[in-house]
């Protein structure tokens, strides 16, 4: 998965989590004009834009005392939205019976890009079920996996129900 280094995410995530909010990935792609560090921040009732600000406050400071990124970057501090990113195994388990579009490093079972259901996690083998063929995809083997909105679903005429 497209996660941030371990030590950045060893920085930003007790923060986050120190200010009540789910850490629920972090990005960092790396530029020497223009890099980008993106955090995902989730509550049970959603996230508004001073959530997001009060986290970028935060996290500004602490990176700016600790300087792990030496190139030029920008902090964006977000809601993972409807077609949430996923980073971790445990969101896949959250989300059983969703649909998720999950991009390969190399391709499974000839393909590089799956769209389907998880039907369950084991270990680190996240299985989709896409067009009644079932596909186990080892997670170490996902370079980016997105929740499919259930509107998405139903207004291109896939499932319409749980």
């Amino acid at each position: 998965m497209k996660q941030a280094p371990e030590h950045l995410l060893a920085l930003i995530e007790p923060v986050v989590e120190g200010l009540g909010y789910e850490c629920v990935g972090v990005e960092y792609n790396p530029h020497p004009k223009h890099g980008l560090l993106r955090i995902y921040i989730d509550t049970e009732n959603g996230v508004l834009v001073e959530d997001c600000t009060k986290v970028s406050h935060q996290v500004s400071g602490v990176l700016d005392v600790e300087d792990p990124i030496t190139d030029n970057y920008s902090l964006e501090v977000s809601s993972p939205g409807e077609d949430r990113p996923f980073f971790k195994l445990s969101q896949f388990e959250r989300y059983i019976d969703s649909t998720v579009a999950v991009h390969l490093f190399s391709p499974v079972g000839g393909r590089r890009k799956i769209t389907g259901k998880i039907v369950q996690v084991e270990g680190d083998i996240v299985t989709l079920e896409e067009n009644e063929n079932l596909f186990p995809i080892p997670f170490a083997a996902m370079s980016k996996a997105r929740l499919v909105p259930e509107y998405l679903l139903t207004k291109k005429g896939g499932r319409s129900g749980k």
